[in-house]
């Protein structure tokens, strides 16, 4: 029997809407994830998390803590489709279950958003099953991105259907 993943609330918020102790907490994670963890030696304020239309997504556990981030973009500023990245959960989050609501609520952030958009996302490749399981499908050979294996990967937007009389 699996546990449901712990309560945590999901929050969407643009740059200039993140209070100061909370982007302080969203970048230190980032960098123990991304530049420690995975040893990935890069500048992570890359500029565009101050885009306007930047969507930072992050789930708070029920004490606070910072359990789950990913950063959503608009259409061409990563790629021609709206994009997201920096998907990361704490270490001590790990294993719960965090994943999937996550991808889910970015996905209907970015619904409600950019209606109809299609979604493009630079994946780690080990997750390419992952994000399959949210109708992602690889759109290139894998490459190396900073050491570690990665492809593109693409969601289509589902479709609309015209109501006819």
């Amino acid at each position: 029997m699996t546990a449901s993943p712990p309560d945590v609330r999901w929050q969407a918020r643009l740059f200039r809407e993140i209070d100061t102790d909370t982007l302080y907490a969203l970048l230190k994670l980032r960098a123990e994830v991304f530049v420690i963890e995975q040893q990935c030696v890069y500048l992570d304020p890359d500029g565009k998390d101050r885009h306007p239309q930047a969507v930072h997504l992050f789930g708070l556990a029920d004490d606070g803590a910072l359990a789950a981030y990913l950063r959503i973009l608009p259409a061409g500023l990563s790629y021609p489709q709206v994009s997201f990245g920096r998907v990361l959960t704490a270490p001590a989050y790990r294993g719960l279950g965090l994943g999937d609501p996550m991808l889910r609520a970015a996905l209907a952030d970015i619904a409600a958003r950019w209606p109809g958009s299609d979604v493009q996302i630079g994946a780690q490749a080990h997750l390419q099953d992952f994000y399959g399981r949210h109708g992602f499908v690889p759109s290139s050979k894998p490459y190396l991105e900073d050491g570690i294996a990665h492809l593109d990967m693409l969601r289509r937007a589902a479709p609309t259907h015209e109501i006819s009389e």
